[in-house]
């Protein structure tokens, strides 16, 4: 059932109109074959009659004998086994007369019948298989009326063959003209379902960001869909633009107080209430920036631009190298050109960003950055030689505000800034010991 499912369309109409062909063909085959046998069995009995009336007007009966002119008589009938066979018989089933064509022969026995009785049957004998009429007739003669029957048989082995040479010829055509009919239904159907593709094709192009929407005029039966997905991707984007505005002023208006409350307090002596005020107000900062983060994070999305995770990497990595200019770190790199990220750019930067911070932050000198791509899955690995995370603890760093040492700079909420980017691209999330002793961080989107 499921295999049904991904069957194309093309393929399923070739299909059904195929299997249609196929019983229409049979049966139109089946039904000229039964009338040309009806046809050619109609023809052979007629023959058959003509001859036994040919017999009954060549044929002289008196009470003794019956004489037969063999210049009146069929040619067939003078042929030894010519495979045309005539008899006469009388009321005791007595042959009072046969054809010279029996001679070296093996026909069927003929038939005796009452008078005016007339008999067309098929019948086998000696592994052949015969058409044979008879009639019979009370002949009158001088003296007395004879009851006669006269028998005329011919085997069937013309009869078959010309009807194998029929069903040759009828399969022959009906088979060419079923191929001709497959090759035109499959051209109607290229031309019929080419909208289609197009639309799949324009699609792609939208998926991969290389056009906005579905730019071509249709016809009218999916005119209607693609407005609709126009519509659709318009409406996503503009969702999105409305969403991050609002978001942009939300932070502006947050972020403001917060600014003009710390500087009240630097302009005022610092005692411990203004130390807890201030803490309170940098725990403020780091949770609206968190909060904010969150709530921008796009999501998977099959809709927008590949983005290239090599190029992205190397960007941070270039200003990351500026920011840690005083450690000596060295970077091992191993990403191909080709891996791309589906979803939005700033998510990628955002993930990578808080993974290669943290680190340079953490690393004595060698950080690996790994990244592969198999079956629509983005693997990213990032490790270094740092003093690494202990298990116990890698779960609760996941959290907002959790940070693994309190005397290193930061709000504590990088790892869980990755978390929800993971957890919004539906991916998974491990951190485990590096060989050397630091942390290795896994992702897969």
């Amino acid at each position: 059932m499921n295999s049904m499912r991904h069957i194309s369309l093309n393929i399923r109409i070739v299909l059904s109109a195929t299997l249609v062909l196929i019983i229409f063909i049979s049966l139109i085959a089946a039904a000229l074959d039964r009338a040309f046998i009806d046809s050619t069995e109609s023809a052979l009995r007629d023959k058959l009659t003509s001859q036994l009336y040919a017999l009954l007007a060549a044929a002289e009966v008196n009470e003794q004998n019956i004489s037969m002119p063999s210049s009146e008589l069929d040619a067939l009938l003078g042929l030894p086994s010519s495979g045309v066979y005539a008899f006469i018989t009388n009321q005791n089933n007595l042959t009072l007369w046969q054809s010279s064509s029996v001679l070296g022969a093996n026909p069927p026995p003929p038939l005796s019948l009452n008078s005016g009785k007339k008999l067309f049957n098929k019948t086998r004998h000696a592994g052949i298989e015969y058409y044979t009429y008879a009639y019979g007739v009370n002949w009158a003669t001088d003296s007395a009326p004879v009851s006669l029957t006269f028998n005329i048989s011919t085997d069937l082995q013309s009869f078959n063959k010309q009807i194998n040479q029929y069903r040759a010829t009828l399969w022959s055509w009906l088979l060419a003209m079923a191929l001709l009919l497959l090759i035109s239904q499959g051209m109607i159907l290229r031309w019929g379902l080419a909208p289609l593709r197009r639309v799949g094709a324009e699609l792609n192009r939208i998926e991969t960001g290389e056009q906005a929407q579905i730019e071509q005029a249709y016809p009218r039966e999916i005119e209607h869909l693609t407005s609709n997905i126009n519509a659709l991707v318009q409406q996503e984007r503009e969702q999105k633009t409305r969403y991050r505005n609002a978001l942009g002023d939300l932070a502006h208006s947050l972020k403001t107080p917060l600014a003009v409350l710390q500087s009240a307090i630097n302009k005022n002596n610092i005692n411990d209430n203004d130390h807890s005020m201030q803490e309170q107000i940098t725990r403020m900062n780091s949770i609206v920036e968190y909060q904010l983060q969150r709530a921008a994070t796009a999501g998977s999305t099959s809709i927008g631009k590949s983005v290239n995770v090599k190029d992205i990497t190397e960007r941070i990595l270039s200003s990351l190298k500026k920011v840690y200019h005083d450690k000596t770190v060295s970077i091992s790199l191993s990403i191909e050109q080709n891996i791309v990220f589906k979803g939005d750019e700033g998510d990628l930067m955002e993930l990578l960003g808080n993974l290669l911070d943290n680190a340079f932050k953490w690393t004595d000198t060698h950080i690996e950055i790994a990244a592969k791509q198999q079956q629509k899955k983005l693997y990213l690995r990032v490790s270094d030689d740092g003093p690494g995370i202990e298990s116990d603890k890698a779960e609760s760093l996941l959290q907002r505000g959790v940070r693994a040492d309190q005397a290193t700079p930061g709000h504590g909420i990088g790892l869980s800034i990755i978390g929800n980017i993971v957890e919004a691209y539906q991916g998974e999330l491990s951190i485990d010991k590096s060989p050397s002793g630091g942390a290795i961080i896994s992702i897969i989107l």
